[in-house]
C-alpha cells in the first residue's frame, strides 16, 4: 500500500528539489550569460554583468574565427563514441561470464576492477605517455579511443554485470536447449533483454568520455584535440578571457546537454532497470 504524502510535504520536497537543481545548474547558467557579454563586461561585478549592458554574439564569432570548432567537435564524437563501443565489445562477454558463470573469485575481480578507478590518473601518466610515444599514438584519435576505453571499462563492466544479474538464467538455459551457440545466446537473447541497461551504460560512458580533460590535454596537441582542448586553449599566460572562454565552453557542452535532455527518460529507465520487480 502506497504511503500517503501530505500537500505540505509535497511542496517541501518540490522546493528542495528545485533549489538543488538550481544550485547544480547555476554554473552552466552563469557561463551562458557570460558568453553573450564582451570581455570588458564579463569581468564586472555579478549584478552589473546580469543587468548591465546588452547582449552580443561577438565572443562566439571570435571563438569560431580563432579555432576550428567542427574539427574539435568531430574529434570528440569519434573519441567518445568509439571508446564506448570498443568498451562494450570487451565488457559484454566479461559481464556475461561473471553474471552467468560465476566463480569464487568473481567478486574479487569486480572489486579489483573498481579499485583501478581509485588510482589518480597522473600516477600512470609517464608510462602511458612513453608507450604512446614509442607506438606513434600521441595526438591520434585511436590512441585516445584506447586510453578512454581502458579508463571507463571498469564502469561499463560493473553496470552491465548489474543489469545481466537481473535476467533469469533459465531463459539462457532454454536458448541453449534450443541449440543456440554462445554467440547467438549473447547477441539474440541476452542483448535484446538488456537493451535498457546497455543504453544507459552507453549514454553515461559517452558523457564521461566527452568530458574527460586530463588524458585529452596530456596526449593531444592539435590533430586529435577534442573539445576539452578547445576550451583549454582560452586559458593563457596572458590571463583568462572570460567571455570567449564561456562561449567556447557553451559550444563544447551544448551537444552533450542536448543529447542528455532527449535521452533522460532512457537513462533513468536504464539506471533503475531491475530495481522494481
Amino acid at each position: 500500500m502506497a504511503r500517503a504524502v501530505s500537500t505540505g510535504q509535497k511542496s517541501l520536497n518540490t522546493a528542495i528539489a528545485g533549489t538543488l537543481g538550481l544550485v547544480m545548474f547555476f554554473p552552466v547558467l552563469w557561463i551562458l550569460i557570460l558568453s553573450f557579454k564582451t570581455e570588458e563586461n564579463a569581468i564586472r561585478a555579478p549584478l552589473e554583468v546580469l543587468f548591465g549592458s546588452g547582449w552580443t554574439l561577438d565572443s562566439f564569432a571570435a571563438v569560431q574565427a580563432r579555432s576550428d570548432y567542427f574539427k574539435h567537435f568531430s574529434n570528440s564524437v569519434v573519441i567518445s563514441v568509439g571508446s564506448t563501443f570498443l568498451g562494450l565489445l570487451i565488457a559484454v562477454p566479461a559481464a556475461w561470464s561473471m553474471a552467468f558463470v560465476p566463480t569464487k573469485h568473481t567478486k574479487n575481480v569486480l572489486m579489483w576492477m573498481l579499485s583501478t578507478k581509485m588510482l589518480p590518473p597522473v600516477g600512470v601518466l609517464i608510462p602511458i605517455y612513453l608507450i604512446f610515444r614509442d607506438f606513434g599514438l600521441l595526438d591520434t584519435r585511436i590512441g585516445l579511443v584506447i586510453v578512454l576505453m581502458l579508463m571507463n571499462l571498469p564502469i561499463i563492466v560493473w553496470m552491465l554485470y548489474t543489469y545481466f544479474k537481473e535476467i533469469p538464467g533459465e531463459i539462457l538455459e532454454a536458448a541453449r536447449m534450443d541449440g543456440a551457440s554462445l554467440r547467438e545466446e549473447i547477441l539474440y537473447v541476452l542483448t535484446p533483454m538488456a537493451i535498457p541497461g546497455m543504453a544507459s551504460t552507453v549514454l553515461l560512458n559517452v558523457i564521461l568520455s566527452w568530458n574527460e580533460a586530463f588524458w585529452t590535454l596530456q596526449l593531444t596537441t592539435s590533430d586529435a584535440a577534442p573539445l576539452t582542448q578547445f576550451i583549454a586553449s582560452y586559458s593563457s599566460p596572458e590571463g583568462l578571457f572570460y567571455a570567449k572562454l564561456s562561449a567556447a565552453s557553451i559550444m563544447a557542452i551544448a551537444p552533450i546537454l542536448i543529447m542528455g535532455w532527449f535521452s533522460q527518460k532512457q537513462l533513468v529507465r536504464g539506471l533503475t532497470f531491475g530495481a522494481v520487480k
